[in-house]
């Protein structure tokens, strides 16, 4: 029958193949995030930098205007909007590293630099996915695979060593 090492490997490949068959739906919902954050921000300098050529200033012109007030509260939403801008910036190149990468290798462009506003969104507000696409079923083989052997390394490491019985030689 099954030993109870057996169980508890099969247990182990189980759970990680259940765990990393969500990573293409984490990468789903954290990119729509993103998409959704870009967009809002994109509007966002595009007001500034319409409100800046409605009076004939570059966006560099309108942040710098920003800089010279002499009004603390404009100073400081120049420094705001710089901020916004480098976060758009930040978010664009991420969602072009998301549409280069082929669906199965998503999930690692989201554990390479994440947002972690957007992140922190997801984590939040995600909700498992039965993993029906190619992609997701290769992220549930390899978990369980990872899973079957970090309990097989763990079961050799830990496992009593069989001492040979000593036998009496008569001679």
């Amino acid at each position: 029958m099954f030993g109870l090492g057996r169980i508890v490997g099969l247990a182990v490949s189980l759970a990680c193949g259940l765990a990393t068959s969500q990573a293409p739906e984490l990468a789903q919902q954290y990119r729509q995030r993103l998409n959704g954050a870009l967009a809002e921000l994109s509007q966002v300098v595009a007001a500034f930098d319409a409100d800046a050529a409605k009076n004939n200033l570059r966006r560099a012109e309108a942040l710098a205007a920003y800089e010279t007030a002499g009004d603390t509260f404009l100073r400081d939403r120049g420094q705001s909007v710089q901020v916004a801008i480098g976060r758009l910036e930040t978010l664009a190149r991420q969602s072009s590293a998301f549409d280069a990468l082929p669906a199965v290798a998503r999930p690692l462009a989201l554990i390479k630099a994440p947002d972690t506003m957007v992140l922190k969104g997801m984590l939040q507000d995600f909700e498992p996915a039965v993993p029906v696409t190619p992609h997701g079923l290769i992220w549930t083989g390899a978990g369980l695979l990872f899973g079957f052997g970090s309990w097989s390394l763990l079961r050799r490491l830990f496992r009593r060593r069989k001492v040979a019985p000593v036998r009496n030689l008569r001679v």
